[in-house]
């Protein structure tokens, strides 16, 4: 191993530990199900790469959810060769029971994980754990959509996976990237405070730690990583896609009705998101006064510059008014940061909002020009709807989505 430096850990309450520390600054768990053919070779190669790069004492923990295989015997084995590995076995299989029971138990300030199939280049471990370790970031998560991963799967995981991802964005408001990477690390004492909150035992632990964490106020650093996926994933991708939008709703139910209070745990580390009840009634609130308003001033301006320009002008003017009222009222966003760009991406919705009203309007016409009044009538009602709706969605999840103030770093490739 390394020599470490000689300068001092931060520790994460703030109190140095030396870097000659005498039991592990990190302890990176291995969850397991019947992996007997990747266990081994997999565990030997993350301790070489440890023992060969990380400059501090290490622990690894693989973790057996109730193997059938050989899994068990090979995992005592490793224990029993590698002074840095260790062997916890559960009686019941969950990534997300494996990774608590680990992590509860573990001494070690820093906290990790990561799959089996070390789908993640190992080189992006260091800049995964750096962050914990000096007392800069909370967490710690690889992203494989964020600029500079490098990443090769198949297009039907890509596909669920982009879409899993903009699903949180628009229904809980994250402004994390990749919820779902098997390569994550936390702050011990983060995750005394954080566990006790977690409900979920299976695959949807993962996304709920980092929302509860990320309304808490806690500051997650991303690492754009490269990932290979694995052909032999024995993953059932539709009970998970289904599992996890039955958490996200279940989450989303707790946030909003108050029996979850993230921001209890990091007082004065700033004011989580708005629940997603009460921004639509802010919403709504807004888009009446501005319908309001639009009338209002598409009256004073008519016979001074005829129909079209007062119209024109009256909802541009509104427009602008709806997205600042929205960004102070409905999302809770306050200073001048990002006003310019929140304004830029409102009227980009603005006219998405329009385009989509008047080209229904516009087909209904060209597919049926006899069309009755009330045909008129019900198609811009449905397409103002839409338009509502869509606008609402895009505000949420792109004009004001969270852009904390995080660095990355690119791991090198594997």
């Amino acid at each position: 191993m390394r020599k470490p430096n000689p300068a001092l850990l931060q520790d994460p309450r703030g109190v140095p530990v030396p870097a000659h520390h005498p039991e592990p600054v990190l302890d990176v768990a291995v969850p397991v199900f019947d992996e007997e053919a990747d266990l081994e070779p997999s565990v030997r190669r993350l301790h070489a790469h440890l023992r060969a790069t990380f400059p501090y004492p290490f622990r690894i923990t693989v973790v057996d959810n109730a193997s059938t295989d050989r899994t068990p015997r090979i995992a005592a084995r490793l224990a029993a060769e590698l002074p840095e590995v260790e062997w916890l076995r559960l009686t019941e299989k969950g990534r997300g029971r494996a990774l608590r029971a680990a992590w509860s138990r573990s001494p070690a300030p820093v906290l990790a994980y990561m799959d089996v199939d070390l789908s993640t280049g190992l080189a992006a471990l260091l800049p995964l754990v750096a962050p914990l370790i000096s007392g800069h970031s909370d967490i710690a998560i690889g992203t494989r959509l964020a600029p500079g991963a490098r990443v090769v799967r198949g297009p039907r995981r890509e596909f669920v996976s982009r879409c899993y991802n903009a699903l949180l964005r628009s229904t809980l408001a994250v402004g994390f990237s990749d919820a779902q990477c098997g390569f994550k690390a936390v702050r011990r004492e983060v995750a005394e405070r954080l566990l006790p909150l977690v409900e979920d035992s299976a695959w949807f632990f993962d996304t709920e730690l980092l929302v509860i964490a990320e309304r808490a106020g806690l500051r997650i650093h991303e690492v754009p990583v490269d990932w290979v996926d694995d052909p032999d994933s024995r993953v059932d991708v539709l009970a998970t896609a289904l599992a996890d939008l039955r958490g996200i709703a279940r989450l989303g139910r707790a946030l909003t009705r108050g029996t979850l209070r993230p921001a209890e745990l990091h007082p004065g580390g700033g004011a989580p998101p708005p629940g997603l009840v009460g921004q639509v009634w802010r919403f709504a609130a807004v888009g009446a006064v501005s319908t309001l308003g639009h009338l209002l001033l598409y009256a004073a301006l008519r016979p001074a510059t005829g129909a079209q320009a007062a119209n024109a002008l009256a909802l541009l003017v509104c427009a602008i008014a709806n997205t600042a009222a929205n960004r102070r009222l409905t999302f809770g966003l306050r200073g001048r940061g990002g006003a310019l760009r929140h304004q830029a991406r409102g009227l980009a919705v603005f006219l998405l909002g329009l385009a989509l009203t008047s080209g229904s309007l516009a087909a209904l016409h060209h597919t049926a020009p006899g069309a009755a009044p009330g045909t008129e009538l019900a198609v811009i009602v449905a397409a103002g709807l839409t338009a509502t709706l869509l606008r609402f969605l895009l505000l949420r999840s792109w004009v004001f989505a969270a852009r904390p103030a995080r660095r990355t770093t690119g791991g090198a490739a594997s």
